[in-house]
This record gives C-alpha cells, sequence and structure tokens, in this order.
C-alpha cells in the first residue's frame, strides 16, 4: 500500500531550489522599486527649468545634492550583488543532478518507444553480455537492465509500469524538506534553537514593537499627534488669531523639540547666536511665560522663522536648522487648517463654543504664502521677483505708473515696463520676465444648482447645494500675449477707429486690473464715447416726390425698388392676417404650439438626464484614477526644497467671518481641474451673498474672490396621497353603474338562450 515519506534534503539540492526562488522574489521587485531612476532625465528636467528657477535656494541645493548625492551608486551596487548572487544560485540549481525522474524501460535498454519484443530480447542478450558482473560488467547497471527487461516482457510488471510507473507497483510518495540534514542534527540542535529564539523571539517583536509606538505617534499625514492637540488647545482658546500669535503657536509644534523629534536639535552655539538675532529682529514676545511658548526649542523655532521672513543672513548652523523649521512648516500649517475646519464643523452641529473665525484660517493660508517666499506680511508682492529689492520699489509705484502688483506689472506696455525697470541690466531684465510669465494665472468658472432634485436651480431652505468650480491654469505670458495680438496696431484704421480702439482699450484693460483704476477711467471713457457719437457722420436722407426719404449713399432706383419690396411684404401681411382669423387655423397654431413646448420640455429632460449621467460617470472616474500631485514647480527664492504650486478652495461668508464649505486643497491642478463644493443651504428663505475664494499655498498676490449670490426658495410641502391616486366621486360612481349595466346585460342574454 502506498503510503508518504517526509525526509530531509542531505545532498542539499532541494534546498538549493529553495534559496534560489527566496532570493527572486527579493531582487526583482527591489530592483523595480529602488534602482535610481534616470539620472539623465532629472538632469535634463533641472536644466529646462534653468532659466526661470536658476537663482532659486532648492534648485541650487539640488544641483549640490545630485553631485555629491553616493546613495545611488550604493543602490546600485546592492542591488547588482543580489542579481549576482540571484544567477550563481540559478546557473547551480541548473546543474544538479535531477533526482526524481520518470522511470523509462526503453530509455534503459536504449530503445526506441514501442520496440517489438524480439527487438527487446535481442538489446536485453547485448547489453547482458556487456554489463554482466561475471564478465566484468557494473552490477548496478546489469540490474536497471535486468528490470527494465522484465517491466517490458513480464505482463503484471509492465501493467504495474503503465499504471504506476514502476514495475514494482505504487510506492510511498516521497516529499522532501528543503533544508539541509544538518540543521536537525541532534548535535546542533541547542545552536539551531538558539538562534530560532534569538530570531522570533527577540529581534522581531523588538522591530515590530519599535515601528508600532513610533507609527501611532503620528497621523495619517505624518503630523505628531501631540502637535494636533496642541493646535486644537490654541485655536479652541483663540478663536481671532492674529499673525503674530499664529507664529507664536506654529512655532510651538512638537516636531520642532529634541525630545519628540530627532531631527530637531539644540546647539550649544544657540545660546549666544539666537540672543543676537532677537536683538536684530526686535519685539518677538520674548518674555511671555506661557508654556510652550517660552520653551528654547519654541523660541529658537520662532527666531529661525521671523529671520527667514525677514531674509536675514545667519551662521551656516543656523541655516541648517532654518531650512528644517521652513521646510516643515508648510504642512504643520496645513494641519493647523484642518483642525480650525473640524472646530467649525463641531460648532455647527453641538454648539457651546466659537468656532475658529474665518481671518484665523486665511492667516494659516497666508502665512504658507509668507513662509514659501520669505516675505514678511507688510511687504510688497515684487519681492518675489528676482532682482527686485526694497530701494527698486519707489520707481514702481511713482505717480506715473502706480505698479503696486504682479498683476500691475504684467498689464504695463513693454516700452513703459521697460522705462520703469531701467534700473537693471538687459539680462537681468529678461530674467524678471521670464520668471513673472511663468507665474499662474486662473481662471475660475462657477456653476451653482442642487444635485438629486427635480429642479436643479431652485435652492430650497436646507438642501444641499453643490458649487461646481472649473479651474483654468494658463501662464501669465500666454494671456498677456493673447490681450497684445487681439489689441489693434495704430496707423491701421481712419482717425475716429483709431479712437475707438483706445477707448476700448482703456476701458477694457486686463483681467488682473484693479478695480480702483478702472474706477477712475469711467468719467473719461464716458466723455470719449459722446465724442465719437458726434464724430460719426450722419447719413444725409433726401425726400422724394412720393414721399419716402432716401439716404444719401443711395440712388433713387434703389429707393423705388426697395418701395415695391415693402408694398409686397405689407400684401402678404394683410392676407396672412385675413387667413389668421379662421378658428381651424387657430386651432392648428395652438396645436403646433403645445406640440413645440412638449418637444422642448422633453429635450430639456433628456440634456438633464445627459448632464447628470455625465457628472456621475466623472465622480465614478475621479474616485478610481489617482491623479499625480507634480503640478508646476513653484518659484521661491529662499524656499529650502522645490515646492508644487498647490491651491485652496472654498465659500465663505465674509460679512459674518465664517466658513461655508471646508477649504478644499487642490493638489492636482496642471491644466484644467474641476472641484465640487457642498453646502446646506440656510434654513430661512432670503437672499444672501457669498464669496467663492481661491487662495494660492506658493505666491504672494494672486488670490482670487468671486462673489456668489444665493437665492432660498420655500421648500415644497410633503405630498400625503399622489394625484394619481386621487379618484374623484363622479368617476366610481360612473364605473359603478358600467359594472352594473355590463351584470344586466348578460343577464338578459342567459334569459334569451
Amino acid at each position: 500500500m502506498a503510503g508518504q515519506q517526509f525526509q530531509y534534503d542531505d545532498s542539499g539540492n532541494t534546498f538549493f531550489y529553495f534559496l534560489t526562488s527566496f532570493v527572486g522574489l527579493i531582487v526583482i521587485p527591489a530592483t523595480y522599486y529602488l534602482w535610481p531612476r534616470d539620472q539623465n532625465a532629472e538632469q535634463l528636467r533641472l536644466k529646462s527649468l534653468r532659466r526661470v528657477h536658476g537663482r532659486c535656494l532648492w534648485y541650487r541645493l539640488r544641483l549640490l545634492k545630485s553631485q555629491q548625492s553616493v546613495v545611488p551608486t550604493l543602490k546600485k551596487a546592492a542591488l547588482l550583488f543580489g542579481w549576482a548572487v540571484f544567477l550563481l544560485l540559478a546557473y547551480k540549481v541548473s546543474k544538479l543532478d535531477r533526482e526524481y525522474q520518470e522511470y523509462n524501460p526503453y530509455e534503459v535498454l536504449s530503445l526506441d518507444p514501442g520496440s517489438s519484443l524480439s527487438e527487446i530480447k535481442k538489446q536485453y542478450r547485448v547489453l547482458s553480455l556487456k554489463f554482466h558482473p561475471d564478465r566484468g560488467g557494473d552490477e548496478a547497471t546489469f540490474m536497471r537492465i535486468a528490470k527494465a527487461y522484465a517491466a517490458l516482457t513480464n505482463e503484471q510488471s509492465r501493467k504495474n509500469w503503465e499504471m504506476y510507473g514502476n514495475p514494482d507497483g505504487p510506492g510511498a510518495t516521497s516529499f522532501g524538506i528543503a533544508l539541509p540534514a544538518w540543521i536537525v542534527d541532534q548535535k546542533n540542535s541547542m545552536l539551531v534553537l538558539l538562534v530560532y529564539g534569538l530570531a522570533f523571539m527577540v529581534i522581531l517583536p523588538v522591530v515590530v514593537g519599535t515601528w508600532w509606538y513610533r507609527s501611532i505617534r503620528y497621523s495619517g499625514d505624518q503630523i505628531l499627534i501631540n502637535t494636533t492637540q496642541l493646535f486644537m488647545h490654541f485655536m479652541y482658546k483663540t478663536p481671532n488669531m492674529n499673525m503674530k500669535r499664529l507664529v507664536m503657536v506654529l512655532t510651538a509644534a512638537f516636531e520642532f523639540d529634541p525630545r519628540s523629534n530627532k531631527e530637531a536639535t539644540i546647539r550649544p552655539t544657540d545660546n549666544i547666536e539666537v540672543p543676537q538675532l532677537i536683538r536684530e529682529l526686535g519685539n518677538i514676545n520674548v518674555k511671555k511665560k506661557e508654556p510652550p511658548f517660552c520653551y528654547p526649542y519654541s523660541l529658537k523655532a520662532r527666531v529661525l522663522v521671523l529671520s527667514h521672513l525677514a531674509r536675514m543672513d545667519v551662521s551656516e548652523e543656523l541655516d541648517e536648522d532654518q531650512r528644517f523649521v521652513v521646510k516643515k512648516s508648510p504642512a504643520l500649517l496645513q494641519e493647523m487648517i484642518n483642525v480650525g475646519c473640524q472646530l467649525t464643523m463641531m460648532a455647527n452641529s453641538r454648539g457651546g463654543f466659537h468656532a475658529p473665525r474665518l481671518v484665523t484660517i486665511e492667516n494659516c493660508m497666508k502665512l504658507t504664502q509668507m513662509i514659501v517666499q520669505g516675505l514678511q506680511e507688510s511687504k510688497s508682492p515684487l519681492l518675489q521677483l528676482p532682482h527686485f529689492e526694497e530701494e527698486h520699489l519707489r520707481y514702481c509705484i511713482s505717480k506715473k505708473y502706480k505698479v503696486r502688483s504682479l498683476q500691475d506689472l504684467v498689464s504695463l506696455k513693454d516700452s513703459d515696463r521697460r522705462s520703469m525697470l531701467r534700473f537693471m541690466g538687459e539680462e537681468k531684465y529678461d530674467e524678471v520676465m521670464a520668471v513673472l510669465g511663468s507665474f499662474p494665472h486662473i481662471t475660475m468658472d462657477t456653476k451653482l444648482q442642487v444635485l438629486d432634485d427635480e429642479d436643479s436651480n431652485n435652492i430650497t431652505a436646507g438642501s444641499i447645494v453643490t458649487v461646481t468650480v472649473t479651474l483654468t491654469r494658463k501662464r501669465m505670458v500666454e494671456v498677456f500675449e493673447k490681450e497684445q495680438e487681439t489689441s489693434p496696431c495704430p496707423g491701421e484704421e481712419s482717425a475716429p477707429t483709431e479712437e475707438v480702439g483706445d477707448a476700448s482699450k482703456t476701458k477694457a484693460k486686463q483681467v488682473w486690473q484693479n478695480k480702483n483704476k478702472g474706477t477712475k477711467k469711467t468719467a473719461k471713457s464716458k466723455k470719449k464715447k459722446l465724442t465719437k457719437k458726434k464724430t460719426t457722420p450722419a447719413p444725409v436722407k433726401s425726400k422724394q416726390a412720393n414721399g419716402s426719404v432716401v439716404a444719401g449713399n443711395e440712388t433713387p432706383s434703389a429707393a423705388k425698388e426697395e418701395d415695391e419690396e415693402v408694398s409686397d411684404k405689407g400684401s402678404e401681411s394683410d392676407e396672412a392676417e385675413t387667413n389668421k382669423d379662421s378658428p381651424s387655423e387657430r386651432d392648428e397654431d395652438s396645436d403646433k404650439q403645445s406640440d413645440t413646448e412638449v418637444d422642448e420640455m422633453a429635450g430639456d429632460d433628456e440634456e438633464e438626464w445627459e448632464a447628470l449621467q455625465q457628472s456621475i460617470q466623472r465622480r465614478e472616474r475621479a474616485l478610481l484614477e489617482t491623479k499625480s500631485k507634480v503640478t508646476h514647480a513653484a518659484y521661491s527664492l529662499y524656499y529650502p526644497e522645490e515646492k508644487q504650486e498647490w491651491w485652496w478652495l472654498y465659500i465663505a461668508d465674509r460679512r459674518d467671518q465664517t466658513l461655508v464649505s471646508m477649504p478644499y486643497h487642490v493638489c492636482t491642478l496642471k491644466d484644467t481641474e474641476e472641484v465640487e463644493l457642498k453646502f446646506p443651504a440656510p434654513s430661512k428663505t432670503g437672499n444672501y451673498q457669498y464669496s467663492v475664494i481661491l487662495r494660492s499655498d506658493s505666491y504672494l498676490g494672486l488670490d482670487q474672490i468671486k462673489p456668489l449670490k444665493l437665492e432660498v426658495h420655500e421648500a415644497k410641502a410633503m405630498l400625503d396621497n399622489h394625484p394619481q391616486w386621487d379618484i374623484p366621486d363622479t368617476e366610481e360612481e360612473d364605473e359603478e353603474q358600467e359594472d352594473s349595466d355590463g351584470i344586466e346585460e348578460s343577464e338578459d342574454d342567459d334569459d334569451n338562450d
């Protein structure tokens, strides 16, 4: 009877199969994920960004890091060593003798399958004379030959070979364990037990426990849980937080405490260098005794952030610490925004405490912009550009140019801009224009509706309102070039048309032109319109004998033709009026109008259905696909790492200083992005004025605010009984009468039969 047999691998062949598979499972995925990407592609990308970002701190650090880094070389060496071991093991396995081979008696006798019995006997006789032990042959070989001969000539042996692959019948199933026999040898038992105990009872629990206790200290955004609780405490305590208080709360994060984060450091030289910076910065609330603002790590982080905003030079040791603090700050400010949104939702649902004010959350966003650009709150956005210093701003804000923002600088004529920036050389001016042209210009379109409702445009009290915002990003240079192309060139038209073109240019300034300038020039544009009306020559009209008026440019024959056409039209209209008096045609016209109205309503329903299906499909695609958060590299002269352009989009009530919808962090805006903002409509009817606000997390002066008017109506009353089930009493009586008549008729028919 067949059984099972387990045996260790004495030869070690099975262990090599196991080891080859194990090494392959590690080396192949590791090569895919850890092999350094093509550095030539990264160098080409950096080369393409050099013209615009060449002066940025992160760009210079990236070039320096790519030149000095040995990590890619070490990764390649480790992976190549792994592949060498894998190939060596594979070669070793290919050279091993096969222990488990299918028994083939024809192969043992060196015969072709299907040979006749006479051929088998003849071959056996030849091999016996050659390998018989009495004639000096190999005994083991002769035994195999004899077994093969018996398997082909004996009926029972042949039947066993055909059924079980063995002339002796079914044998025990052998399982080889892929471990060498010396591991389970009694001599080595203590050593093996010690290794197993050390690996699975000491090393593995320590590694898992260390990973677990480190991971539970962080949130999903890799922010310390203690930091999140700290932010929640102070935002709950001070709902209206100014910029100075916000910087203090930010720098009190536990990420900057060496006891909570090993990346943070406190140096012995801090006792000398930090007080010097405090004296240069001035009043930064050093004497405040409220913990944790008075702790050394918090004070140091606050000084480093404020010196970064003031663009002050620090020592090399403090410069490294400052880069660490600055790199951590945007993520911490985003966590503060999330905490503010959570407190706002809790206050709206539960009540009992004041939610953070809108100014607090917007200050968090503005502080992010300031840290990325390295600018103080009161500084001009023009200082984001290269080669701009404080003393150069007086040329820009003069009465002649009045340039105070990036949009004002773009909207200037090239000649005026070059004249204003005459303090720059040609190369510096070209660099400034290249950087300015790379800045984003966002077009924001909004659509207000109530989804999953019969009338999506009717907003009722308490309904869920969906504002679909479509964001389109273009570079400023593209928008500016389009405006220059559409503007007419001087000298191509006559004098009156030139005046019209100039008036249109003064009236239709660039999209980003300030409202103040537009209001100042409205009076001038109105005067120009009046002068245009006066200067345009009116056509001279002459009266003919028949009383018709002829324009100065027309001939009398043309006037006669017009009179004939008018008379023909008049006769046609008279006939139409007489025909319309008939009642049958009136009924036909009304039927046609009702049919067209029904068709229009059906078409509107089909369009709404298609739009609903498209929106559902768009949402499903957005849930399934994962977009890359690599959008466009933000231009930042003093930020220590590459920063991507991201945006915040939200709806707010600026009069009440409250959030209407929670800020949505737009991290995937490359060219076009569609975002849905949902919020409950007010419970009271009336008109409401909200604002759709778009804020950058990388640039100062590029925020947009778009008004959103909301007209809330009374909600429809719920119907207890649907109209289709309301059957009048008269109809019920008629139906009963018809049923009774039908019964009487059937009885009469039966009597007649």
